[in-house]
């Protein structure tokens, strides 16, 4: 755990280390990681060094994102197929074209028919084995780009469903349309897709609204690192 670790040694950083971060949020996970690889060159005087993210937490989420350095970046296609948990908020009641705040509001619908048995109805539903279609303002590739260079340009693309699997689905209303969630899922789930299958489930229409990731396999959000803790344990600081 990167948390017990006094101070980093450069040599640390070349053999391989695995650091838990909370992603801040409206960064994107390749920022997060061009700014890790700079401390360490900058606090350790290594010109080259790898460095990589075990799985890409969208700008408007935060939360745990592993990233790897040196001989460890090796673990990363190991570390992505782990479990994830999430937790987070839907907003029922509306669709975006994103499935979240990246985008307006495109259409509204009543929610006056949702009991709160419908709720764990629809959570029920959505759990276990199911086929999932990844939401087209994505970083998939089609045809050689990026779903959202073609949701961008106002392109229809057909998109294929594909297995994941949800362990856990859990909801609560207290704040009612909006409805808080936890969820623990396989590799490849897109938490977005989620809130607008729960929506259609419900027969209305709902978008995510917030987003943390608190687990990416054994890695918790309660060890995860900030910059600013991060950078006290580099070897200049």
């Amino acid at each position: 755990m990167t948390t017990e670790i006094e101070k980093f040694t450069p040599e640390d950083f070349k053999t391989g280390q695995i650091l838990v971060f909370d992603k801040p949020l409206e960064w994107t996970s390749f920022q997060l990681v061009n700014k890790v690889r700079w401390l360490i060159r900058k606090s350790c005087g290594i010109k080259k060094i790898k460095v990589g993210h075990a799985g890409t937490l969208d700008p408007l989420a935060t939360g745990v994102l592993v990233i790897c350095t040196g001989k460890f970046t090796k673990k990363i296609p190991e570390l992505q197929g782990t479990e994830k948990e999430y937790t987070g908020t839907f907003t029922l009641g509306a669709t975006t074209p994103s499935y979240d705040m990246e985008t307006e509001v495109d259409k509204t619908y009543d929610t006056a028919h949702i009991a709160d048995e419908d709720l764990d109805g629809a959570a029920l539903q959505l759990t276990g084995e199911i086929e999932q279609t990844p939401p087209v303002f994505s970083a998939l590739k089609k045809d050689g780009k990026r779903l959202y260079e073609y949701a961008r340009k106002g392109e229809d693309v057909k998109l294929e469903s594909r297995p994941v699997t949800i362990h856990k689905f859990e909801v609560d209303a207290p704040r009612f349309p909006e409805v808080d969630f936890r969820i623990v899922c396989s590799k490849g789930t897109y938490i977005r897709s989620m809130a607008n299958d729960f929506g259609i489930a419900l027969g209305s229409g709902a978008y995510l609204s917030s987003l943390k990731r608190t687990r990416v396999g054994e890695f918790t959000i309660e060890e995860a690192l900030d910059l600013q803790s991060f950078e006290k344990l580099l070897p200049s600081a």
